[in-house]
């Protein structure tokens, strides 16, 4: 299955793209999964352009909740012989929700490598099933499974900081590995929040940017988080997207609106947001 598939995006012309906002791609608070937006720019763009993606950053202005509609219009400013950029906004009822802004395109050239380092931690299959969250059923957390890889269960977040690194295995089951999927995988800079601070945290995305590097097949990816910094109520982190075979993937970079959760409740205290673990 491919991201198209997965999200239910729908071309409407040649420029114009529908997502369905089913509540299976929205948060536990309800709206519209930032990681899915970026998804769904990102698969429109690599439609109208025919070409592979290099980057895209999402911005995400405000929320799209169940049942709605979010309508996509791309624009594909500069294409040349090799690379295209291009942009989607996204709206519902005329309110703009997030923008997409990309460069796609591919270039003959042999040089090749990367060098960040890949954390040591074991395979998915001895890696046990991170720990799920209340009031998170039917939503888009239910369709990714995640493996602890390198974390604190949520029981051992005692206040204590931790070093700002955290690794988990995550795969949706049937989905194929291309951009589109990484956009999704990639959001999970909020989940490093909490495991930084050592406390019940998350957060909401205010943008998300992923980088392409390799593109291979694997059934599961190693979302290596690394939180940078957190300081007057915002926090900033990457996430580095491993393949099993230990191929780097991608890198997906974001800040976000740190939030605490509130026990009993399904978003944390202080609102909801798009992204927010």
């Amino acid at each position: 299955m491919d991201a198209r598939t997965f999200l239910g995006l729908e071309a409407a012309g040649d420029l114009h793209w529908r997502l369905p906002v089913r509540t299976s791609l929205t948060t536990g608070g309800g709206f519209l999964f930032g990681g899915v937006g970026l998804a769904a720019g990102i698969e429109a763009l690599e439609a109208v352009t025919g070409r592979p993606l290099i980057w895209a950053t999402a911005q995400y202005l405000s929320y799209a909740l169940p049942p709605s509609t979010v309508d996509l219009l791309a624009t594909v400013a500069v294409s040349g012989r090799q690379t295209a950029q291009a942009r989607v906004v996204g709206t519902v009822d005329e309110q703009e929700i997030f923008t997409v802004n990309a460069a796609l395109g591919s270039r003959p050239l042999d040089a090749r490598g990367a060098w960040a380092v890949r954390p040591e931690v074991p395979p998915p299959d001895s890696c046990p099933p991170q720990q799920g969250l209340h009031g998170h059923e039917g939503t888009i957390m239910s369709q990714i499974e995640l493996r602890t890889a390198s974390a604190r269960a949520m029981s051992d977040l005692d206040g204590t900081q931790g070093d700002g690194r955290a690794a988990l295995w995550a795969r949706i089951a049937d989905l194929e590995c291309g951009a589109g999927a990484l956009g999704i995988l990639g959001d999970w800079v909020p989940f490093g929040i909490g495991q930084a601070l050592g406390q019940r945290a998350g957060g909401n995305s205010l943008d998300n940017t992923l980088r392409v590097i390799r593109l291979v097949d694997t059934e599961w990816v190693l979302l290596d988080i690394r939180i940078h910094g957190i300081a007057s109520g915002f926090g900033h982190g990457l996430v580095h997207l491993w393949a099993e075979d230990g191929t780097l993937l991608a890198t997906a970079s974001q800040s976000v609106i740190v939030r605490f959760w509130d026990e009993g409740r399904r978003r944390p205290a202080g609102g909801a947001g798009r992204a927010h673990r």
